[in-house]
């Protein structure tokens, strides 16, 4: 009896950089030996999944990546799972940002990785618009005509200079939003909730939501409502988009660190617990 308090008590007194090496085992392991763990898919993220599953070849989604690299562990497996769907589809893709460097750095690097693993070809397939300052001045803007706030993309070339352009536009050579078919808000912060306020309230664009843990629940709301189609939160919400497209990309991989750093967590603070008791029963 004694020595088992012994031990308990010497387990409460482990070195740091001893639970630090375990932080970083229980982080890494499962990332190298790419275990799985069978995760049950939530219903908003199934709804975000058909709402893009039924857009058909030539559709057109517009993707706003309003998000830094400081959310990007979150956001980026969301942007690139979203984008292979439609890539395999063979959807045209146009990208924003309203995060200026931030969202258009994530942005660029994500779709030209997701681009070149499809064998999309920029300008036919997929456009990135940029970055303009404004906020919901540059939504509103674009419900007339997206070239009075995007005259060129982020190349610095004339945005109908582009096949896609004349693919999208049509006959009148306008694109606004009557030629999206769905709006994807990637967020990481207030811009998603204007996205829904003003334009899916007032030109009725359908659209889906991926955000950050931290703002997912603000958002469900607006999915109960039927405003957005479909939310995808924070890592699991990304993992379970990857469950549905039937890949174990970075958010599935993360989540099995995730976990196993939170069992071991909660392993360590009973151990500290016993190890309290323990000391007291001593004495």
């Amino acid at each position: 009896m004694n020595a088992a308090v012994r031990i308990l008590e010497q387990l409460g007194k482990l070195d740091r950089r001893l639970i630090y090496a375990l932080v970083f085992l229980a982080t890494a392991i499962p990332l190298i030996l790419n275990i799985k763990l069978p995760m049950p898919v939530s219903p908003e993220v199934k709804s975000a999944f058909e709402a893009v599953d039924r857009l058909k070849p030539g559709d057109v989604i517009l993707i706003s990546t309003d998000y830094g690299p400081s959310s990007a562990p979150e956001t980026q497996p969301m942007l690139e799972a979203i984008l292979s769907h439609a890539f395999k589809k063979n959807v045209k893709v146009l990208l924003m940002t309203h995060w200026r460097f931030e969202g258009l750095i994530m942005g660029i690097e994500g779709i030209d990785k997701v681009a070149k693993k499809y064998h999309k070809e920029y300008g036919k397939d997929y456009l990135v618009l940029g970055y303009r300052p404004g906020g919901t001045a540059v939504m509103i803007g674009m419900a007339e005509d997206f070239r009075n706030i995007f005259s060129t993309d982020n190349a610095g070339k004339p945005l109908d200079s582009y096949p896609i352009y004349k693919e999208i536009a049509g006959d009148d050579g306008v694109l606004n939003y009557k030629d999206i078919d769905l709006l994807v808000g990637l967020e990481a912060g207030s811009i998603g909730n204007f996205w829904i306020m003003i334009v899916n309230a007032r030109y009725k664009v359908p659209m889906i939501m991926g955000t950050t843990a931290v703002i997912t629940p603000e958002f469900f709301a607006f999915y109960q409502s039927g405003q957005i189609e479909g939310l995808l939160g924070g890592l699991k919400g990304a993992a379970d988009y990857e469950t549905l497209l039937g890949v174990v990309g970075f958010a599935s991989k993360g989540m099995v660190s995730q976990f196993s750093v939170h069992v071991l967590i909660i392993l360590l603070i009973l151990l500290g617990n016993l190890s309290d008791i323990a000391r007291r029963f001593r004495g």
